[in-house]
C-alpha cells in the first residue's frame, strides 16, 4: 500500500484541494522528509480512475493495481542507476542522511537499464562496470516515445525524476526542452534535496512545493512508533530528518558513523590514510555530510555554545571547538559544500576521503600552532 507520511497530511489536502496541477511540480526540501514517497502518492491519486472526494487513490481500479505492482503503463520513475539497483531505497541515503524513503509497502519502480559488464578483463576476472550515480541524457531522452504517445487511459502520463539534481548537463538541458514545450497532460515530478543545484530555467519552469517536516517532538513520536531506540538521539544525528533517523537504528551503520566521528573527534591523532582507506567502500556523500555537521557543531559551539547534532558527545565538542580559529573552520565548511557535490563523481574514494580528512585537520591547526 502506498501511502504518505503523517507530517504530509496537512500539505496533501492543500494540493488535492486546489486547481490541478502545472506541468511540473519541485518538490524540495533535505533528505529524510519523504519526498519520493508524496511524490509517488501524488503519481498514483492521478492516474486513479476513481479517487475520492479528497483526491486520495481508491486503491481498487485496475490503474491503481497496475501502479501497486509496479507496471503502470502511464507512469515513470527516472533514478541514478546506483539508487534504482538498491535493493531497498531510502530517501535519506534518500540511503543518506535528506534522504525519502518508501513507506512500508511502497511499490519500487526501477529504471530497466541493468549494470553492464565491460569485456575488459582485470587479473584474469571480469570487472563490473559500477552503477552510475548520475542521471544521464539517454535516460531523459528515452521519455520521448512515452511523451509523445497518447496515455493508454486518455488521462495524465507522469513522469518522476528522483532526485533531480543528479542529473548530468546534458540530462538537465534535454529536461528543459520538454518543460518549455510541455505536452498536453503530462505531469513532471522533480523530486530534489539540494534545489540550488538545480538549472535556474528549470527551477523557473516549474511550480516549487516545499516539503514540510515535522516537529521533533512528532518525529519522536513516530520513530518510537517505527521501534527505533535512542530516536531522540537518531533524530539529532540525521539532522532532524525522521526517515534519515531510521538509518541510525541499523546497528551496522550506527556502528561505522560512531567510529567514524570518534577518530575525527581525535584531530591530533588521526590517522588520515588508515581512515580513507577504511571509509573508501562507503557512500561518499553520506561521509561528507557526516563531517559537515560535526563541522556544524564545532563552529555552533564555539559561537553560540550550541550543538544541534552529536547531543552525546557534548564534552568533546566543547573541548574541542575551544581551540579552534573560527574562520578557518568557516572557510572549510564552505569547501565541504562543494566537496559534497563532487562526492558522487570522484574516480579514486581513498585520495578523495584523503585530500578531505587532511584539510579538516589543517583547519582545525591554526589556533593550536599558535
Amino acid at each position: 500500500m502506498i501511502t504518505i507520511y503523517p507530517w504530509q497530511t496537512e500539505l496533501w489536502r492543500k494540493l488535492a484541494a486546489g486547481s490541478p496541477p502545472a506541468h511540473a511540480l519541485l518538490l524540495r526540501g533535505r533528505k529524510g522528509l519523504g519526498k519520493l514517497a508524496f511524490a509517488t502518492y501524488l503519481a498514483k491519486s492521478r492516474l486513479c480512475e476513481h479517487p475520492s472526494a479528497t483526491g486520495d487513490a481508491c486503491g481498487n481500479c485496475p490503474s491503481c493495481r497496475w501502479f501497486d505492482q509496479g507496471s503502470h503503463p502511464d507512469f515513470r520513475l527516472v533514478e541514478p542507476e546506483a539508487i534504482s539497483k538498491k535493493p531497498q531505497r531510502l530517501e535519506s541515503g534518500e540511503g543518506n542522511p535528506d534522504g525519502g524513503g518508501d513507506p512500508k509497502g511502497a511499490a519500487v519502480y526501477e529504471n530497466d537499464s541493468a549494470m553492464e559488464e565491460t569485456g575488459a578483463e582485470s587479473s584474469g576476472a571480469k570487472s563490473k562496470k559500477k552503477p552510475s550515480k548520475q542521471i544521464g541524457v539517454e535516460q531523459i531522452r528515452d521519455q520521448s516515445d512515452f511523451i509523445n504517445t497518447s496515455s493508454h487511459q486518455n488521462g495524465y502520463k507522469i513522469i518522476v525524476i528522483h532526485p533531480a539534481e543528479a542529473m548530468n548537463p546534458s540530462a538537465a538541458n534535454a529536461l528543459l526542452k520538454n518543460l518549455e514545450e510541455p505536452p498536453a497532460r503530462t505531469l513532471f515530478i522533480l523530486v530534489t534535496h539540494h534545489s540550488q543545484h538545480l538549472l535556474p530555467t528549470i527551477r523557473s519552469r516549474c511550480r516549487q512545493i516545499g516539503m514540510p517536516a515535522p516537529t521533533p517532538a512528532a518525529a519522536i513520536e513516530w520513530l518510537k512508533q517505527q521501534r527505533v531506540g535512542d530516536a531522540e538521539t537518531c533524530l539529532a544525528f540525521a539532522g532532524f530528518a525522521p526517515l534519515g533517523a531510521l538509518e541510525f537504528n541499523d546497528d551496522k551503520y550506527l556502528q561505522q558513523h560512531q567510529a567514524f566521528i570518534r577518530q575525527i573527534s581525535a584531530p591530533e591523532n588521526l590517522d588520515i590514510i588508515a581512515l580513507a582507506d577504511v571509509m573508501q567502500k562507503a557512500d561518499l556523500p553520506t561521509v561528507v555530510n557526516w563531517l559537515q555537521k560535526w563541522c556544524y557543531d564545532l563552529m555552533s559551539f564555539r559561537t553560540a555554545g550550541k550543538i544541534r547534532y552529536h547531543l552525546d558527545m557534548l564534552a568533546t565538542v566543547k573541548s574541542l571547538a575551544s581551540s579552534i580559529e573560527p574562520r578557518s573552520l568557516a572557510t572549510y565548511s564552505r569547501r565541504l559544500a562543494e566537496t559534497h557535490q563532487l562526492a558522487g563523481h570522484t574516480l579514486n574514494s581513498r585520495l578523495f576521503l584523503e585530500e578531505m580528512l587532511l584539510s579538516y585537520v589543517k583547519a582545525l591547526s591554526p589556533a593550536r600552532r599558535a
